[in-house]
């Protein structure tokens, strides 16, 4: 018979982000800006 090694792991449902990824999300939300320029959408990240 084959051993089977794979375990099941439980996540846990309240994972929370840092933070830190947070900040690091609004930020980069705040510094995006979609351009339209002869009919293409143009995403420019200016920090």
């Amino acid at each position: 018979m084959q051993k089977n090694y794979s375990k099941k792991k439980f996540l846990n449902s309240s994972l929370q982000p840092k933070s830190e990824t947070i900040n690091f999300l609004i930020n980069y939300s705040k510094s995006l800006s979609i351009i339209e320029l002869n009919s293409n959408k143009l995403e420019i990240n200016l920090n």
